[in-house]
């Protein structure tokens, strides 16, 4: 089986009331235990690769092992470009076999954003690879995405049917509170979601796939493992998966999860380490970390995306 577009995967889950899991990816244990979830549980994924993972492990590396995850586990699989800065970027992956691209002209002005976007897609479609793009933007920090609070802003449901109109993508990424990085949230604050903003524009936009990014709900189990065993990660705040749960049977069908992989992964490589000090062979302390992707990613696809048994 070829890599997948999102199209199918995003229609489905509308009709379906679920949601996508769109995974980061950053190197073989990170796949190899996000798809042994998939495989087991029969879940469509979307891998999707930012700009700092192609710089840390190179394109050609992550796409092949992308293909070896397809022949292995025979799944439909979306090879997706995560925040995507400029049109450079965005068409580099188009050629080079990503079958979806996200373009983020959220920094930009509402004019100047149609006008980047538009330009992706276009080159896109004609290449039959699909476009996501963002309107509002998300506080935190991921690899080369770094926005500050006070600069954060939510969508403005008004813009979205304009936007989409214009620029001809194929899914939307939205700012209702969502945020990257593992300290969402200051202590004491109550996480919140703002659904009256999801609301109005799943009404402005019927049947359009919406997407959440920096969706990790810090899942405290590893944030607990690694603090025990040396790490610094007081007051570490996600989403509260109840959260991601609602919206994920509305109008949002790829929901974005990398910072529960990192924790996940971190988790067992520190523990390992400090329970055999005298092992230093990468497969003994890698293999307990890709099992911990491999157990977080299974629970976000039954119990959060509900997308088990969609494959």
């Amino acid at each position: 089986m070829p890599l997948v577009t999102s199209t199918e995967m995003f229609k489905k889950a509308y009709e379906g009331h679920y949601a996508i899991g769109a995974f980061n990816v950053n190197n073989m244990e990170i796949i190899q235990g996000i798809v042994s979830a998939a495989k087991e549980v029969q879940a469509p994924l979307i891998l999707q690769v930012s700009a700092g993972a192609r710089k840390y492990a190179n394109h050609v590396y992550l796409t092949k092992l992308v293909e070896a995850a397809i022949e292995d586990s025979g799944l439909p699989i979306c090879l997706h470009l995560d925040h995507g800065a400029d049109f450079e970027i965005c068409k580099s992956c188009i050629d080079g076999g990503f079958t979806s691209v996200m373009i983020d002209g959220s920094h930009h002005s509402f004019e100047d954003n149609i006008e980047l976007t538009k330009r992706v897609v276009d080159y896109a479609h004609s290449k039959g690879v699909v476009v996501e793009g963002e309107l509002g933007q998300l506080a935190g920090i991921e690899d080369d995405v770094n926005v500050s609070a006070e600069n954060a802003s939510y969508t403005q449901p008004d813009q979205v049917e304009e936007f989409v109109s214009k620029t001809g993508v194929d899914s939307l990424a939205i700012a209702i509170g969502t945020s990257h990085g593992a300290f969402k949230f200051k202590p004491g604050q109550k996480p919140q979601l703002r659904f009256d903003i999801l609301k109005e524009v799943e009404k402005r936009l019927p049947n359009f796939p919406i997407v959440l990014h920096g969706a990790s709900s810090v899942v405290p189990k590893y944030v607990n493992i690694i603090n025990e065993y040396g790490g610094n990660l007081d007051n570490a705040i996600g989403i509260p998966e109840d959260m991601l749960r609602e919206a994920s049977k509305m109008a949002v069908c790829k929901i974005n999860i990398d910072s529960d992989l990192r924790l996940a992964m971190t988790a067992g490589v520190r523990e390992y380490l400090a329970l055999h000090p005298e092992h230093f062979d990468p497969r003994q302390y890698l293999k307990p970390a890709r099992e911990n992707i491999k157990d977080v990613v299974k629970h976000k696809l039954v119990h959060v995306l509900g997308c088990d048994g969609k494959a």
